[in-house]
């Protein structure tokens, strides 16, 4: 399949996805969401793949935001839709099996920040910028970032960079637990991918739960989500994986996963 807007790589067990519309410093349209879903689901589709890593391409922007200049003339009905969309995409990429990292590689603002908080790990470059400046445009976050902003740093926070719609740099975003680490901007991409190949080494079943367990337990009460943990941990030990796993450990040798 051919895409215009995005390309979408391997690296053996690593998917390497990257919104490749630099001359628009990577702005999400309604084409860039349709190719942009449909590279995840080719990432899913492929049997092996156990870590994603989303960039932009470029150098300048991961991705810069909406674009502006197709949403300019959208009536409500139409603002409706591309944020159906937009959620869509998010939601999709949210609820991938495997591990997802965000290579922030610049400019990160509106639907480029919400794109990077729908991913499991936030890595930035020393030249990134992160913010939702909706409320300049006297509109609102509309791909989850009033919620998964507020996930993430909190509500004081969330409500502080929302309000001023003021973008932050990645040390900021690195000091209010944002991003995970703050890199050379040339060795950002090979630590992702370092990152990426070290969760690919590790039991593809059991990282699938954790991910749904840390994801789904976030929003329940703790003796519940310590209940969700309880029933993922059993249900793991009924997997070839898990045996592999351990007798890999006991034998003193590399693990054999094999996804079963």
């Amino acid at each position: 399949m051919t895409l215009e807007f995005v390309t979408l790589a391997f690296d053996g067990p690593v998917a390497l996805v990257t919104i490749d519309r630099p001359k628009a410093l990577n702005a999400l349209n309604a084409q860039v969401l349709q190719e942009l879903d449909q590279a995840l689901g080719l990432a899913a589709a492929h049997a092996d793949t156990r870590a994603l890593i989303l960039t932009g391409e470029g150098g300048k922007a991961f991705v810069a935001g909406a674009d502006i200049a197709e949403m300019a003339q959208y009536t409500p009905a139409q603002a409706l839709a591309f944020s159906a969309k937009g959620h869509q995409v998010m939601a999709r990429l949210e609820a991938l099996p495997f591990p997802t990292i965000a290579a922030v590689n610049g400019f990160a603002l509106g639907g480029g920040l919400e794109l990077a908080l729908a991913c499991d790990l936030l890595y930035a470059s020393e030249k990134a910028k992160l913010g939702l400046p909706e409320v300049s445009l006297a509109v609102i976050p509309g791909f989850g970032g009033t919620q998964r902003l507020m996930r993430a740093v909190g509500k004081l926070r969330a409500r502080e960079l929302i309000f001023t719609g003021e973008a932050i740099d990645a040390a900021k975003a690195k000091e209010i637990g944002l991003a995970l680490e703050v890199l050379p901007h040339d060795a950002l991409l090979p630590r992702c991918k370092e990152i990426a190949h070290t969760i690919a080494t590790r039991g593809p079943l059991a990282l699938s739960q954790a991910k749904r367990v840390i994801e789904a337990g976030a929003d329940l009460p703790l003796k519940d989500a310590n209940e969700l943990e309880r029933q993922a941990f059993a249900l793991l030990f009924g997997t070839d994986d898990q045996k592999e796993g351990m007798r890999a450990f006991l034998e003193k040798r590399k693990a054999a996963f094999k996804n079963l």
